[in-house]
């Protein structure tokens, strides 16, 4: 399993001046590339060195392997919009953001990353020191700090490339770790279900509630200020706005990572897999008022779903992904789909057998329960379909009968129907 570790360069002005230099020029020759690559329209690494390498060495000074480095960045670039643009992330083809992409070619920032080679780029882990290639020569003894896990991680499993990069005024190197996996835990036949929402960010079906109180106020405070300061246009308040970017987008990240981390280890300790919802394309399918559709869509789920497949994987633990429809609406107790039952956003009140609970905690046992069922049959059944009548004013979520899960486990289909 690849992960990618993230150290601080501690860089003397010197060396932080031969960096900055180095990564500027890389970045304007990977622009003249892809200039060349979209003119020409020859996107594939191979082929477009027969067009680029040579002027790209004698153009900016750049050594063999930065040139190639430079060229498979471009096509990496091409690649990934080309996927984008199929997936529809960036629109219709009629839209204007579509066309803006796909019709010009794609520019580089002058302090985008670039990647580094066991060639260019030596680690002394010990002293905490690395070696790098600019183009003013080798920058020896460039110091770096990280945290003791991180280091002990480089030390053992480091392998492969390494990014370089540029950030808020620090310098920052991305390596590539191949960390082995632990035995995939087979044998489980009980699941910890995961409801993932705005408001409790994650519940679990044993009934804990990890709520997102604190993380939503954070997120309107910072919201409030953007927007205030965004109006104010001076340069103090440019230099604020700059200051704190990215600082909503950290404390996410952290709190995800925490709670992904609580998951696994409790699923870990108690033996059980840990069901998740397929939550693909709820962006597109949910339909908001104005003021909710910023906090909708600062909702990190695919992050923290992310995250805890990878640290599942890294534990042995099987999660597996479910259909996520009615499962707000459907009684943990007897099985009952109405869309009633959600009598509001923090509680469940069942229409048939009187049952009363806190609705995440409910719908977390749905997806355990749906879970279970599809590992006892090998991943092979679909979600079961609503009942003739499903209850008053409730209308279906999807137009198919049946729908699919998604299984991270060895030994189960990664996608299923």
């Amino acid at each position: 399993m690849k992960l990618v570790v993230q150290v601080r360069l501690l860089p003397t002005p010197v060396q932080a001046a031969a960096l900055e230099a180095t990564l500027h020029a890389c970045n304007e020759a990977a622009s003249w590339v892809s200039e060349v690559a979209f003119a020409k329209d020859v996107k594939r690494n191979f082929a477009l060195r027969e067009h680029t390498y040579s002027q790209v060495k004698e153009g900016w000074g750049l050594g063999a392997q930065a040139a190639q480095h430079v060229i498979k960045k471009t096509c990496d670039a091409y690649t990934t919009l080309k996927a984008n643009l199929k997936a529809g992330n960036l629109g219709k083809p009629w839209s204007k953001r579509y066309r803006r992409a796909a019709e010009k070619p794609i520019r580089f920032r002058p302090e985008g990353a670039q990647p580094y080679d066991d060639r260019m780029l030596s680690w002394q882990i010990t002293e905490r020191t690395v070696s790098l290639w600019t183009l003013s020569g080798r920058v020896k003894n460039a110091a770096f700090t990280a945290s003791p896990e991180h280091l002990a991680r480089l030390a053992l499993y480091r392998k492969g490339e390494s990014d370089l990069l540029y950030r808020d005024g620090m310098w920052f190197l991305n390596a590539t770790c191949e960390v082995p996996e632990a035995e995939p835990n087979t044998s489980a036949e009980e699941f910890l279900g995961i409801d993932l929402g705005i408001v409790n960010i994650a519940t679990t079906s044993d009934g804990e509630i990890m709520a997102g109180r604190h993380l939503n106020r954070g997120r309107l405070r910072e919201r409030t200020l953007r927007t205030r300061l965004q109006r104010k246009n001076t340069p103090s308040a440019k230099r604020r706005l700059k200051k704190r970017r990215r600082k909503e987008a950290r404390r996410a990240k952290d709190i995800n990572h925490k709670i992904a981390k609580h998951v696994v280890a409790e699923a870990e300790r108690t033996g059980r897999g840990i069901a998740l919802e397929d939550l693909t394309g709820i962006r597109e399918r949910v339909r908001l008022r104005k003021p909710q559709r910023a906090t909708h869509s600062s909702w990190a789920f695919a992050q923290l779903g992310s995250f805890i497949a990878y640290k599942a994987r890294k534990a042995g633990v099987p999660v597996v992904h479910v259909d996520p429809a009615y499962t707000s609406r459907t009684c943990a107790e007897c099985g009952h789909i109405d869309k009633a039952n959600r009598v509001s956003q923090a509680w469940f009140a069942c229409r048939s057998c009187g049952f009363v609970g806190h609705a995440d905690r409910n719908g977390s046992r749905n997806i355990r329960a749906r879970a279970e069922q599809l590992w006892r049959r090998g991943a092979q059944s679909t979600v079961p379909d609503p009942p003739p009548n499903p209850g008053r004013g409730t209308r279906r979520k999807r137009s198919t009968t049946a729908s699919g899960a998604r299984c991270a486990s060895p030994g189960l289909q990664s996608r299923v129907r």
